[in-house]
């Protein structure tokens, strides 16, 4: 997934007037204002109320469901292989929401100041905020992708990481 797929997508669903947040490593690539490694895919966060229209818009751009995991998280890929990761969120009025996870009892919380921007190719995009991003990379074995990530957090904002 290269920084042109990823904008193309966001370009795509902005015509569409969905919220979206694009987290993993092409939302910490965001936060840090540059690309600094490849990507296999891009995880998007989207409010379950607007997830219609997201799977209507991603499909008219060719991307079609490989794999349901709902209410946790889906995937859609495209005939290029290129694959999103998408995160339903459900918000409270106050801004924050929470995310279904395989244990019913501990969703997945995100605060209202999680949701921030950062830049891709000189391009504003919504993304998560650098806390949010350490409080998902906690409680399983890092992969080097993930090493890579937390290290381009602890650099740029000086943030603690577990790893």
């Amino acid at each position: 997934m290269t920084a042109d797929d990823v904008l193309s997508v966001l370009a795509v669903l902005r015509e569409e007037a969905v919220d979206v947040w694009v987290g993993g490593g092409w939302g910490i690539d965001a936060l840090v204002r540059e690309q600094t490694r490849e990507h296999r895919d891009l995880d998007l966060m989207h409010r379950t109320d607007q997830e219609e229209t997201v799977v209507a818009a991603l499909a008219k751009a060719g991307f079609a469901e490989t794999v349901d995991w709902r209410p946790v998280r889906f995937v859609v890929t495209d005939p290029r292989g290129r694959e999103i990761d998408l995160h339903p969120l459900a918000f409270a009025p106050d801004g924050s929401a929470v995310q279904a996870s395989l244990d019913p009892h501990r969703p997945f919380v995100y605060p209202a100041e999680c949701f921030v921007s950062g830049t891709i190719r000189e391009t504003a995009v919504p993304c998560l905020s650098a806390e949010q991003q350490v409080y998902f990379h906690q409680g399983y074995e890092p992969a080097d992708h993930d090493r890579h990530d937390m290290a381009q957090l602890r650099r740029v904002f000086g943030v603690a990481t577990h790893f």
